[in-house]
Parts: structure tokens; sequence; C-alpha cells
């Protein structure tokens, strides 16, 4: 399984993008629901988003993020970049295990 940081930025005033918020949000239930996405929230100022995410295939889950209505009104760019989880909290919480 690969991990990706997705960043997600407005390109448009903060009030245009709303005006896409609840088809993006659709988006979003559909990626917890395929299994892709692990958090996800706004950014802090709000000038975008921020998605962790798991996939199998990096091809399948650009073409999926492809899909966010953010992205195809063309109120955000995205930016994903896969990484390798060295450490992680594991369930339990407080202590730190190494990914399989």
């Amino acid at each position: 399984m690969k991990n990706f940081f997705v960043d997600l930025e407005y390109v448009v005033p903060l009030k245009e993008a709303e005006k896409h918020f609840d088809a993006h949000m659709e988006f979003v239930e559909t990626g917890y629901e395929k299994g892709y996405f692990v958090t996800t929230g706004p950014k802090v100022p709000r000038t975008g988003g921020v998605i962790f995410a798991k996939a199998e295939d990096r091809a399948e889950f650009e073409a999926f993020c492809a899909t966010d209505p953010f992205v195809i009104e063309g109120v955000a760019k995205i930016t994903i970049t896969e990484f390798i989880a060295r450490r992680v909290i594991d369930d339990a919480g407080g202590t730190f295990a190494r990914p399989k």
C-alpha cells in the first residue's frame, strides 16, 4: 500500500470555492468509502485542504482525485505527493510502530 499527501489549494476566492463545497464533501465521502482517505480537513488559514491517503495504485488514485468537483470546476489545484511512512503511532496511542 502506498501513502499519499494531497495538498489542495484554492485558486479562487473562498466565497467562490464554497459554492462547490457540498459536491466536494460528497467526493470526500466517496474517498473514505473506497478506502483511500485516512484523514482529511481544511487548512488554517482556510486556503485549501489536506488529505492523507493510501492506495495500491498511484495512477488509479490520481484519476480518482481528478474527479473532485473542486478540481473539475477549476476552483482548486491539487498536488499529490507519495511518501514512505517510516514511523506511525499505533492504535494504542503514544507509542511508535514501523508500518508493515
